[in-house]
């Protein structure tokens, strides 16, 4: 049977656009870009228009735009960077309980450093509250970093209210977008972020890119020492057939009016899923203030792994770990206080520009046979 694809939080299709934009590099300009005779001129000009493209998206200036390995890459350069360029003598980083490895691992890296690191809880529905990041902000801050949007509930984050807490402070915002970019709008300036990560792999280009965006007048202390590309901020020979899948994936996804269709079959499949298990059934995240194309449940006293492994060819993610009989909720479900016998039922669904109506019913017959065979029954 043909996969239905229902993980597109983890990665994402290459767009058939961007797919194109790459095919049309693969014989060249294979130059370096800062060569001065014609063929780097050339991948020079691809590198800058996609650097425009991603700039494009995010309301920033070309010269803002850093291009990274990917968004890990993004996120540890941003809080190294900050870590590392301070000159007088901060040692305090404020994050959540929500975030992504790309950040808790590098936060912890730091504190080996001596950093001393606040982390900010989260309501049950997974949000932080502004007034606790305000209150979480001391004279030693150097830096903020609040994602934008959950990858495995969906839940959006007031940034903007937070820029203004560290905006009155002097203190550096950023923020991970990799799960909002494409999805949701991610103006910087509306943001009020300093620092902002994106990933390719899920915005429809290939793995192995992604962009860091530093706010003009920001000083970061590079993660990549070597012969001053990017404008001295990142080393490294630039891959002008990358940077172009990463700007092409950009352009596209300036348009969010495909987001709606998504947020209809997400709306469909809540539906469906609700109706076939009623009360067994439970939405993980906030109910509104959540990524269009994400839906995360719990089949409650059943664990998500089970749940997976009897659909079969639906690829979904779950968020919790089984034991030897005993459950490990993700560190985000246990910062939002689910229970263990609800989040050890978790199953993220996330839609993206390919799912179709199809789809979802398709999906949900595969629900309902699990509930014919008593795997999901009272």
């Amino acid at each position: 049977m043909t996969e239905i694809y229902l993980d597109y939080n983890a990665s994402t299709p290459i767009d058939a656009r961007v797919a194109d934009v790459v095919r049309g590099l693969l014989d060249g300009p294979y130059a370096n870009p800062p060569a001065l005779h014609r063929g780097g001129r050339g991948a020079r000009a691809v590198v800058d228009r996609a650097r425009t493209q991603v700039a494009g998206l995010l309301g920033a200036s070309p010269d803002e735009v850093v291009f990274t390995s990917g968004g890990s890459e993004a996120d540890n350069a941003a809080l190294l960077g900050a870590w590392f360029a301070r000159r007088d003598g901060t040692d305090h980083l404020v994050t959540t309980a929500v975030e992504h490895p790309a950040i808790m691992e590098p936060a912890r890296f730091l504190e080996r450093l001596g950093a001393r690191v606040t982390v900010v809880p989260v309501d049950g529905t997974g949000l932080v509250d502004p007034d606790e990041v305000r209150r979480a902000i001391t004279p030693q801050t150097f830096l903020v970093s609040v994602m934008h949007a959950n990858n495995e509930v969906g839940t959006i984050q007031p940034v903007a209210e937070i820029a203004a807490a560290t905006r009155g402070a002097g203190v550096l915002l950023h923020t991970d977008a990799a799960q909002s970019v494409g999805k949701i709008p991610t103006r910087v300036d509306e943001l009020g972020v300093d620092l902002l990560s994106v990933a390719g792999h899920k915005l429809y280009a290939p793995k192995g890119i992604g962009a860091l965006y530093i706010r003009r007048g920001v000083r970061l202390e590079p993660l990549v020492h070597g012969a001053g590309h990017e404008s001295g901020r990142r080393a490294g020979t630039e891959s002008a057939l990358l940077d172009a899948a990463l700007g092409e994936a950009c352009a596209v996804a300036a348009d969010l009016g495909p987001m709606d269709e998504t947020r209809a079959l997400r709306d469909r499949l809540w539906d469906g899923l609700r109706s076939l298990f009623g009360g067994r059934v439970v939405l993980n995240g906030h109910a509104t203030e959540r990524l269009p194309n994400t839906l995360s449940v719990s089949f409650v006293g059943r664990p998500g792994a089970d749940v997976l492994a009897a659909l079969g060819d639906v690829a979904a993610s779950t968020g919790s770990a089984c034991h030897a009989g005993s459950v490990e909720l993700s560190p985000v479900l246990a910062a939002m206080g689910v229970e263990p016998r609800v989040g050890m039922g978790a199953v993220r669904l996330s839609l993206g520009r390919m799912t179709t109506a199809a789809d979802v019913d398709a999906a949900l017959e595969r629900f309902a046979s699990l509930q014919r065979g008593a795997l999901l029954a009272i």
